[in-house]
C-alpha cells in the first residue's frame, strides 16, 4: 500500500510538472513537513532545529512530510528582547542580507567564504548607525546539505523588504551598482514588525530581492515563507519581485523553491493573482489552539470555528501549484518558546485533533506541523500519520463544502483514480455544536449520486459494509467521521 500510495502521488507531480507553469512545477500536491514556529517562536537553534529534523526524516517522512523550515528570527543574536527592538542586534554580510547567527547556528560558520567571516569589517559610518548589527558572511548551507542528506527539504521564514540596520549603513546591493537606500521605502514599515523597511517597485527593489533569492538558491533553500505580504498588507508589487527573483534564481541554479505567502486572510478578491504568483498562501491570520475565538469579531488568533468558513471560501482554489493554506497543525506539545502562550500540550481535545486534520485533508491544506517533534507522543504520531487521511489531502482532485445546517458541516472530495482500495470519494461530517447529535440523511443530500456504496472509515480503518445512506450516525460535539466511499 505505502509504494502504491507514494507512486500515485509522484504521477501527479510528473503530470502537473509537465504543464509548464513555474508555480505549478512545484508543490504539486499540498507541501507537508514542520515548521518552529509553534513551538521555539523566534528562538530556535541549530540544536533544536536538528533534533526535530531527525524526527521528521525517521518517522514522518515515510508519509510525506519532508520540508523542514526555520520560521522568523534566525538572524537575531538576541530574539528574547523583541519587544524592545531599540535593543535587538542583527547579524547581516557585507551586502545587507541576513545572515544565521553563529551563536545560534554553529555550523552556518563552516559555510562563509574562507575561514575568516568574523573579518569583515563594518566601514565607519556617519551618522553612527543606531541598529546594533554585526557584518559577517555565514551561510545556512551546511545545515540546508545536511537536511538534504536526510532525504528532506529545507526551508526559512523572512518578512518581506529590506533590513532597516541596511538601509542605515547603505550597503551595496550585490551585483549591481544600487545600494539598500536606492531599494528602501522608508514610508513603508510593517505594522506589526520593526526589522525591515518595504522596498520600492523600481529597478533598486528588484535587484535587492534578485540579490535575496541567489543567496537562498545558493544556501539549498527549498521553501521560502514570506511574512507581511499576504495581508494586513497585501504587497503584490513585492510579491511579484519575489516571484521574478525566484524564478531568476531557479533558471540558474535547477533548483525549484516553494513560495508561501504569510499571513492572512488573503483576501478573496486576489485569489487569482496570488495563484499565478505563489505555491500557497494563508487564507486566516494565525491559527492557534483555539477551538473558538478568544477575540471575537478578532482576525487573531484564528480558531477552528473561523477555520470552517475560510476553508469553504477558498476550496475552489486548490489545485496543483495552488494551495490555500490553512496554517500549521498546533498539535502535540507545543514549547519550549510558543509563538503564542505559554509551554502547553495542544488545548485541543482528542476529538478535536481529529476534527482539525480532517478539515485540513478535506480542505488540501498544506499539512504543517507546529508540534515539538522531540516530544510528539503515540497519539499525536498516529493522528498525523493515517495513509487515508494524507492521501485525501494529496491527491482529491476536487473538494468543498457541500452542506451546512446549524451545527452541521459536510464536506465532499472527489478521489482520483488509482486511489488505494478504488474508492472514488470522500464524505466528512461534522458536529460543531456543543451537544451530541444523531444524524439520519440521504447520501445525495451532501451531492453524491443515491447510490449503495461500500464504506470504509478512514480513521479506524474499518469496513462499514454497503450503505444506501447515512443512518443513525451519533456525532459528539466537535467530532468528526471520514468516510470513503466507492459503488
Amino acid at each position: 500500500m505505502k509504494v502504491a500510495w507514494l507512486g500515485m502521488v509522484a504521477a501527479v507531480a510528473v503530470a502537473v510538472g509537465s504543464a509548464g507553469a513555474q508555480t505549478q512545477q512545484v508543490a504539486a500536491t499540498p507541501p507537508m513537513g514542520w515548521n518552529s514556529w509553534d513551538s521555539y517562536g523566534l528562538t530556535i537553534t541549530e540544536d533544536q532545529f536538528r533534533a526535530n529534523t531527525r524526527v521528521l526524516a525517521d518517522r514522518l517522512k515515510p508519509f510525506g512530510y519532508n520540508y523542514a523550515v526555520i520560521d522568523e528570527g534566525w538572524f537575531f543574536f538576541n530574539p528574547q528582547d523583541r519587544s524592545k527592538p531599540d535593543t535587538l542586534v542583527y547579524a547581516i554580510d557585507h551586502y545587507g542580507r541576513y545572515v544565521p547567527v553563529p551563536a545560534r547556528f554553529p555550523s552556518a560558520a563552516s559555510g562563509a567564504p574562507g575561514s575568516d567571516y568574523e573579518a569583515w569589517v563594518q566601514r565607519p559610518t556617519s551618522p553612527a548607525p543606531k541598529l546594533a548589527a554585526t557584518i559577517q558572511a555565514t551561510s545556512f548551507k551546511p545545515l540546508a546539505d545536511w537536511v538534504h542528506a536526510q532525504g528532506l527539504k529545507f526551508g526559512i521564514h523572512i518578512v518581506r523588504g529590506i533590513p532597516r540596520a541596511s538601509v542605515e549603513r547603505n550597503t551595496p546591493i550585490a551585483s549591481s551598482a544600487f545600494h539598500a537606500q536606492d531599494a528602501a521605502d522608508t514610508s513603508d514599515a510593517c505594522p506589526w514588525d520593526p526589522t525591515n523597511w518595504g522596498v520600492q517597485n523600481n529597478a533598486a527593489g528588484q535587484a535587492w530581492y534578485d540579490s535575496l533569492l541567489s543567496q537562498y538558491a545558493g544556501w539549498g533553500v527549498d521553501f521560502l515563507k514570506v511574512d507581511c505580504i499576504a495581508d494586513h498588507p497585501y504587497k503584490a508589487d513585492e510579491i511579484r519581485m519575489i516571484r521574478r527573483a525566484i524564478d531568476k534564481a531557479t533558471d540558474k541554479t535547477g533548483r525549484p523553491m516553494v513560495l508561501s505567502l504569510s499571513p492572512g486572510p488573503t483576501s478573496l478578491d486576489n485569489a487569482a493573482e496570488v495563484g499565478a504568483l505563489a505555491n500557497m498562501w494563508r487564507i486566516s491570520d494565525d491559527f492557534w489552539d483555539f477551538w473558538t475565538s478568544p477575540n471575537p469579531g478578532k482576525n487573531y488568533p484564528q480558531s477552528v470555528l473561523g477555520q470552517f468558513i475560510k476553508t469553504a471560501a477558498w476550496a475552489q482554489y486548490a489545485k496543483p501549484g495552488n494551495w490555500p493554506d490553512a496554517d500549521m497543525l498546533p498539535l502535540g506539545h507545543i514549547g519550549p518558546v510558543p509563538g503564542e502562550g505559554k509551554p502547553r500540550d495542544t488545548r485541543f481535545t482528542p476529538t478535536e485533533q481529529q476534527t482539525v486534520v480532517t478539515l485540513w485533508a478535506m480542505a488540501r491544506s498544506p499539512l504543517i506541523v507546529g508540534a515539538n517533534l522531540t516530544l510528539i507522543d503515540d497519539p499525536t504520531e498516529t493522528l498525523l500519520t493515517n495513509r487515508d487521511v494524507i492521501a485525501v489531502d494529496q491527491t482529491a482532485t476536487r473538494s468543498g463544502q457541500a452542506m451546512q445546517n446549524g451545527d452541521i458541516t459536510a464536506w465532499t472530495a472527489d478521489l482520483p483514480a488509482g486511489f488505494p482500495e478504488g474508492y472514488t470519494q470522500a464524505l466528512a461530517i461534522f458536529n460543531t455544536g456543543e451537544g451530541p447529535v444523531t444524524i439520519t440523511t440521504s447520501f445525495e443530500a451532501y451531492g453524491l449520486e443515491d447510490a449503495t456504496y461500500h464504506v470504509k472509515n478512514a480513521w479506524t480503518g474499518k469496513s462499514l459494509g454497503k450503505l444506501k445512506n447515512v443512518d443513525s450516525l451519533d456525532l459528539q460535539p466537535h467530532a468528526c467521521i471520514l468516510w470513503l466511499l466507492r459503488k
